[in-house]
This record gives C-alpha cells, sequence and structure tokens, in this order.
C-alpha cells in the first residue's frame, strides 16, 4: 500500500499509483526540450552476454527524451566484447555510443592521466562512471546524468523515466535523485541494506549522536541502490569511489557539495531485482563481506574526515549497538515476511548479521591505521583544470573505435 510519508531532510517522490507510464512520459518529453539528458549505462564483457542488457536495450528504443546514451564497456579486453556490444546496441541508434575503457585509444587517455599524478588505475564501475560522466561533460548542453545498471531482470522504460523527470521538470530544482526500490521475488533480497547498512546506521546515531551526514544517509530508503540522476554540475565537483563504497561514498559527495534540499528519492514503483551476490563468510575478500568491508570504511572515513574521532571502544560499542538494532530487524523482517507469503531463512539472516558485525571492529581497527585510504578518483573539476579539452578526447576516442571496430561488427551483422 503506498503512503506519502516524508522522513529526514531528502524529499521522498512516492509511487502512488495515480498516474500511467505513458503520462510520465510525455511529461519527461516534453521537459527534455529544455533539458537534455544523458544516460550512463556502466556495461561489463559478462553483463553485456546476459539476457538483462538485451532487454535494456530492447525497452530504450524510442526513448526521445534522452540527448545521447554513452555505454561505458569496461572489464572487456577483448576486441570480441566490443563488436558484439556494437551489435547488440545497434538498434538504439547514433546517439548510443560506446565508450570503452579497455580499449587502446581510452585506456591510452587514462594513462597519460596516470603519468600526470592522477590516481584512475583501479579498473571497476567506480572508474566506468567517471569516464562516462567525463565523456558527457563534452557536451555543455546537458544539464544532467543518469545513471542505472544493466542486470535489471526486470527492466521497463518506466524505471528510467522516473529518474530523469525530477531532474529535467522546469518546475523542481532537484541536483541529485536517487532510486529506491523493494528487492524482492519469492523472498526478501537486499541484504546488505537490510540487515547492514540501516541497522548500522542506527547503531552509529545511538552511539555517536544525531551527526548530521548519519541523519542524511538514515533518509534514504535504499542507499545502496545504483540508480541515480545527478546534474552536469555535480557531477564535475564530485569524487567517485572506485570500490564498493561506490554508492555509500557518491552519497557523501552529494551531501559535502549540495543543499540536502535539492536531493531527493525517488520509488521506482515495482519490485526489483537483479543479479545477487554471495554472502561469502568464508572469503571476506569476496561476495557481500567485501561489500560490507567497503562500505563501513566508506562511512567510517567519511566520520573521520568531519572529525569524528574513533577510538577502539567506539568500535566495540558500534558493533554491540549495530547487533541489537540488526537483530531487531530480522524480528521485523520476519514478520513482514510471514504476511506477504515470502520465504524467510532466519537461520541465514542471523549467520549474515553476525559476519558483519565481525567486520566492523575489522574494518575499524583499518580506519584507525589509516584514516583517510585509498584516494578516491579525482574530480572532473581538477581533471579540466590541467587538461581542458579531456572530455572531447575521450569523444574521438570512441568515435574512432566506433569506426574501427563497430564498422566491422555492422558489416558482420549484414553478412
Amino acid at each position: 500500500m503506498p503512503d506519502f510519508s516524508q522522513h529526514g531532510p531528502v524529499t521522498t517522490i512516492h509511487d502512488l499509483g495515480t498516474v500511467c507510464p505513458e503520462k510520465l512520459e510525455s511529461m519527461v518529453l516534453a521537459a527534455s526540450e529544455q533539458s537534455n539528458i544523458g544516460l550512463v549505462l556502466p556495461l561489463t564483457a559478462s553483463d553485456m552476454r546476459a539476457e538483462p542488457f538485451a532487454q535494456i536495450v530492447r525497452a530504450l528504443q524510442g526513448a526521445e527524451f534522452l540527448r545521447c546514451i554513452v555505454v561505458v564497456l569496461n572489464r572487456a579486453p577483448e576486441e570480441a566484447d566490443y563488436q558484439q556490444t556494437a551489435e547488440l546496441i545497434a538498434p538504439l541508434g547514433e546517439h548510443a555510443q560506446i565508450l570503452w575503457t579497455d580499449g587502446p585509444r581510452v585506456a591510452g587517455l587514462l594513462d597519460q592521466l596516470t603519468a600526470e599524478g592522477f590516481e584512475i588505475s583501479t579498473p571497476g564501475k567506480g572508474r566506468a562512471v567517471w569516464a562516462a560522466f567525463g565523456y558527457l561533460l563534452a557536451d555543455p548542453r546537458l544539464k544532467a546524468f543518469v545513471l542505472h545498471d544493466c542486470d535489471i531482470l526486470n527492466y521497463e522504460r518506466e524505471i528510467l523515466v522516473r529518474l530523469c523527470l525530477p531532474m529535467a521538470h522546469p518546475s523542481l530544482d532537484f541536483d541529485f535523485c536517487k532510486a529506491y526500490y523493494a528487492r524482492c521475488t519469492d523472498r526478501m533480497h537486499g541484504r546488505v541494506v537490510r540487515l547492514l547498512t540501516m541497522p548500522l546506521l542506527q547503531a552509529l546515531i545511538s552511539v555517536l549522536g544525531p551527526e548530521r551526514f548519519l541523519v542524511f544517509l538514515s533518509s534514504f530508503r535504499y542507499p545502496l541502490s545504483g540508480e541515480f540522476a545527478v546534474t552536469s554540475t555535480l557531477a564535475r565537483s564530485n569524487r567517485i569511489p572506485s570500490d564498493w563504497g561506490l554508492e555509500v561514498g557518491t552519497l557523501a559527495e552529494v551531501y559535502r557539495n549540495t543543499s540536502q534540499k535539492r536531493v531527493c528519492q525517488i520509488d521506482l514503483g515495482r519490485l526489483y531485482d537483479h543479479k545477487h551476490q554471495p554472502l561469502s563468510l568464508d572469503d571476506p575478500q569476496r561476495g557481500l563481506m567485501k561489500m560490507a568491508s567497503d562500505i563501513l570504511a566508506s562511512i567510517f572515513r567519511t566520520l573521520a574526515s568531519r572529525g569524528v574521532v574513533f577510538s577502539q571502544g567506539h568500535f566495540s560499542s558500534i558493533e554491540s549497538a549495530y547487533l541489537r538494532a540488526a537483530q531487531d530487524a530480522i524480528r521485523q523482517y520476519q514478520a513482514d515476511a510471514l504476511l506477504n507469503n515470502l520465504h524467510f531463512d532466519r537461520h541465514s539472516e542471523e549467520n549474515a548479521i553476525e559476519g558483519f558485525a565481525g567486520q566492523i571492529t575489522i574494518t575499524g581497527a583499518a580506519v584507525r591505521e589509516d584514516p583517510t585510504g585509498s584516494e578516491s578518483l579525482p574530480t572532473w573539476t581538477r581533471v579540466l583544470a590541467a587538461f581542458p579539452d579531456f572530455p572531447q578526447q575521450l569523444r574521438e576516442a570512441a568515435a574512432a573505435d566506433q569506426a574501427q571496430y563497430g564498422t566491422a561488427a555492422a558489416q558482420g551483422q549484414g553478412n
């Protein structure tokens, strides 16, 4: 049952079931005549070959409210990866372009920045998003950049429309929009949000008090969602983490660089599902345990940068408070699952929170030793100060890749 409650400083835009998707799309199409929008699709070779990406491409055909689509192909070292991607996105027409970060041209440009002292050597989604923002910054007509993942199992274009509207509509003035949704099939998913992030924020506030950044984070219904929209101006100023702390780190930068009243979250209006990571209790360098460690480090280091001084006793208290909050959450989720006829494995949920709790003290000790951690990717403001034409060079490299590899792909498709 939808509600219209507003909780905390972040504006919540609900799906009350009172408007049809066609009406929303007509609204965003009209708004896009004045507010140009670019879409970022971070894509790995494995995701490119999976069925969800093909479904996403089909849904994006005819999305006339988009000025451009940049498919950031990363973790894809083979020329065949590029060619297959080019074949798949061909129905999107000329306004869809591939930015191949592992290709010799773009990789060469990134190497030039590395040689000049910019720390951009870590591959992954963070660098892919960062590179895509640089590519889009070459077009000064773009007002906003919208991003969503390419492994969404039940994708419909309404997801994109809802993300775009708060940024494009002339009567609204948001700088950042975050998606939220229920991750659910025959059971509840989203364990890192349900069982780590939200109970952790409760624990931190109980131990440290209502620190404003923690209140800001706790206002988001799904702070780890990979779908968001951002103005081009804010994208230029934000730092982007290169690890699993990407989503929390992005929110930290949004908190730092814009007013909270210009931040919103929007209900995508559906049960949402994408690929699931293993828990990996026996290997903290993989799966959800690695994700948990990176998220904890991002939150702790952001708090340290805001003047919070942690002692070892702090992390022991945080772990204890977290366990109590997480155990209470499990009881609540069990009741919710029961009344919605969902499978609920309480033993597995308990195992997860015990694993996450152990990461609090381990990660806390690492943060005390190294409060700053690895560098985030540089802001585009800094890159542009040193290399004003770098975004245009990314565009030229992408166009050259298209001429060389995309043409071969098109000829193969024609044969």
